[in-house]
């Protein structure tokens, strides 16, 4: 079959590997991907891995290099094993890629996303979403709805992403917000506190192209940009209820000055949280955190049982993660026009899927 395998840095091939035997063990799922996104993770990979995927086998998975790649991903499912009844074959499925085990500290307390030894499809599994064929656990297949469509069922992971850093800042109907950095994960989160029903919605960006991307998800959004607009946090002081700052402020890039940003424009008891996995290393005005009495939330990931409250709001029209796509690739174009196109410092590609098979 064919795959997209991560060797090394600046190294992805699309090359012919052998199919996974459908000779399943009791709790496997065999399926067909459809549609996979390629997320910030692969990016990270393909710039400065590797990072995450393997170079000695995986203490759970037992993966190594080189990876097919791919985590966020619709699929078919072709068969199934003998224990599983909550799929069978040709059902529409979302992939929740976490994998560890279901009886260490973590896994005993439906923590799966927080065990020490987690694996991950895509980055530390035999098989990925960029690949014709993967075999997954029953865990990580979710049935979804054949009214979503492919490319709504493959943004169902970025989308808890999103979603679970909202909940985490207990973002609810009327809390003011800022949204700092509108890279895809951004965008999802903006999104996502839109749908909480956040007022006011501020958003912080330096790239026009993003700032533009932010009207256009959010029309009523008041968009910044921390390299030119004078005194950020004060404006936004200024349009918040007695002038004290927003409620919560939800920091999406991982930048020393977005993460501050967000700290001098929440209200004293208010909730900053880190969305997602950042490589660098922010410094913080500790004074100034303790000053206001905040709370500081961090997030990377997601609780698996989120998956079916996402692919819910996703069908019911309240959370449109398909407006954050604007490219469809082959598999065959996944350097240049994908990974390479990702890195266009002018921000005008911000999710970038590659079909697999079937319709999108």
């Amino acid at each position: 079959m064919k795959a997209v395998r991560y060797h090394a840095q600046r190294d992805i091939r699309l090359e012919d590997v052998p199919a996974p035997s459908e000779d399943l063990a009791p709790d496997e799922v065999l399926v067909e991907p459809l549609v996979c996104g390629i997320c910030g993770t692969d990016l990270h990979e393909y710039v400065a891995g590797p990072i995450v995927t393997p170079i000695q086998p995986h203490v759970y998975s037992g993966a190594t290099l080189p990876q097919i790649l791919g985590h966020e991903f619709s699929a078919r499912v072709l068969k199934v094993g003998s224990e599983i009844s909550h799929v069978a074959p040709g059902d529409k499925v979302s992939i929740q890629p976490l994998i560890s085990p279901r009886d260490d500290y973590y896994g005993r307390r439906g923590l799966y996303h927080l065990s020490e030894k987690m694996a991950c499809v895509g980055l530390s599994w035999a098989w990925g979403g960029l690949g014709e064929r993967a075999v997954l656990n029953g865990y990580n297949v979710f049935k979804v709805s054949e009214g979503l469509t492919d490319v709504q069922a493959a943004m169902i992971e970025p989308a808890a992403v999103a979603l679970y850093g909202v909940d985490r800042g207990r973002v609810e109907a009327g809390s003011s917000v800022l949204v700092s950095g509108i890279g895809p994960i951004g965008a999802l989160t903006l999104l996502a506190v839109k749908a909480a029903g956040a007022s006011p919605i501020f958003v912080s960006e330096p790239n026009p192209n993003r700032r533009a991307l932010a009207k256009e998800l959010v029309p009523e959004a008041i968009v910044f940009d921390p390299r030119s607009d004078d005194d950020i946090p004060a404006t936004i002081r200024a349009r918040t209820e007695d002038k004290v700052g927003v409620d919560v402020a939800l920091e999406c890039v991982g930048a020393e000055a977005s993460l501050n940003l967000c700290v001098d424009a929440v209200r004293r008891r208010g909730t900053v949280v880190q969305v997602g996995l950042h490589t660098r290393r922010a410094s913080v005005d500790a004074m100034l955190w303790a000053l206001k009495d905040i709370t500081v939330e961090a997030t990377w990931c997601y609780p698996t049982d989120i998956w079916p409250r996402v692919a819910a709001m996703i069908e019911g029209g309240s959370f449109p993660v398909e407006k954050i796509v604007t490219a469809t690739i082959r598999p065959d174009e996944v350097v240049d026009k994908g990974f390479e196109a990702l890195l266009d410092p002018t921000g005008r590609n911000m999710k970038i899927l590659v079909e697999m098979g079937g319709s999108a």
